[in-house]
């Protein structure tokens, strides 16, 4: 007979030893996973934030061979690092970063402090992160709940409520809280929770329940509610925005970029010129998006000449959309534009990070 399953969360006082010793033996082997360097994991873990992990690879490489430590990122120019930081999106994760060892510059001496609440008051550093490190690098028995963690939780004890509200994180983040206090191992449990998210008991597709060190604690598997579990309340519907992206090559072979503002979207970054659209020009009228091309060349002192359709684009982010038509305008120059600077295409790739939103026009540029 079966023997019948611990209720509800007493099931994680149980995963410790399992999950442990399963990590121990089949943890995938990742850069950020040689040693306990505790800025290793901290940039890592920030990296890792709404990326996969095969993205973030080199990405991590190229990042600590420019900063190797907290006190060259500290010293990093913005332009430098937001190059580096080109493609990985949600950009103010990067500023955060150069914030946050800027404040361990001046407050610990260039050397992230092994205690919880004070990782957890620098900038950009959330509850996650904080326990990442605080686990991870320095043993300290802090959980690091995110979306995998949650999904594992809610399926090994059954719990359908929804994962969105906070005091579902906040009630699944003290049950953990109290088994990290007697586990002999915290780096691990952590470690193995995050693996076991994204290898065996995964989004949007049946768990790998065979291979998984917890299947005989799991109230989902028993039930066969893996399906619905984690639960979601249904989001709202992203926002449209309509745009132009305009590609502005002038006599000298450069190309027109300017500065965002320095708040709200993509805040501080270098973009191509771009406009909203009214919901009218959606199909792409093309005379219509031509005149509005030329007409912002006459405003910023440019005499544009040839010109041609770019490609459509589309952008998601987080709350709304980008939906792009493009021109491509060969200009001149009357006299110095005011709020443009024109670059030429290597020093675009080498320089100047363009957002992710920018590729499909980037990818023009750049001839590929």
């Amino acid at each position: 007979m079966t023997a019948p399953l611990p209720c509800n969360m007493e099931a994680l006082s149980l995963i410790v030893t399992p999950l442990c010793a399963w990590y121990g033996k089949y943890a995938r082997p990742l850069p950020w996973r040689e040693g306990s360097d505790p800025y290793h994991i901290w940039l890592s873990e920030v990296m890792l934030q709404q990326t996969r992990i095969e993205a973030v690879k080199p990405y991590y490489a190229r990042f600590l061979a420019a900063a190797p430590t907290v006190s060259a990122l500290a010293a990093l120019p913005d332009d430098r690092l937001m190059k580096l930081w080109e493609g990985l999106g949600y950009y103010s994760r990067a500023r955060n970063l150069k914030r946050a060892a800027q404040a361990i510059c001046e407050k610990h001496g260039g050397v992230l402090p092994a205690d919880y609440e004070a990782l957890r008051a620098l900038p950009g550093i959330g509850d996650y992160t904080a326990g990442a490190i605080a686990s991870i690098a320095f043993g300290l028995p802090y959980p690091a709940v995110d979306g995998n963690v949650l999904r594992v939780v809610t399926r090994l004890v059954g719990d359908e409520d929804d994962i969105l509200r906070p005091e579902t994180k906040k009630r699944i983040t003290a049950a953990l809280t109290e088994v990290y206090r007697t586990a002999p191992d915290p780096a691990a449990l952590t470690q193995g929770l995050m693996e076991l998210g994204e290898v065996v008991c995964m989004p949007n597709r049946a768990p790998l329940c065979e291979e998984c060190p917890l299947a005989a604690l799991c109230r989902a598997r028993a039930e066969g509610s893996w399906d619905h579990i984690p639960y979601r309340a249904p989001k709202k519907g992203r926002k449209i925005i309509r745009k132009l992206v305009l590609m502005l090559h002038d006599e000298n072979g450069c190309y027109a970029i300017r500065r965002r503002p320095e708040d709200g979207l993509l805040a501080g970054l270098w973009e191509l010129p771009q406009l909203d659209l009214p919901d009218a020009l959606a199909d792409g009228d093309d005379a219509a998006l031509d005149e509005l091309a030329r007409d912002f060349c006459r405003r910023h002192g440019l005499i544009a000449a040839e010109s041609a359709a770019a490609p459509a684009a589309r952008h998601i982010f987080t709350h709304l959309e980008w939906h792009m038509q493009g021109r491509f305008l060969n200009v001149k120059q009357e006299e110095t534009v005011d709020g443009l600077l024109f670059v030429s295409a290597d020093e675009l790739a080498s320089t100047y990070a363009l957002p992710t939103a920018f590729r499909a026009y980037a990818r023009v540029i750049y001839g590929k």
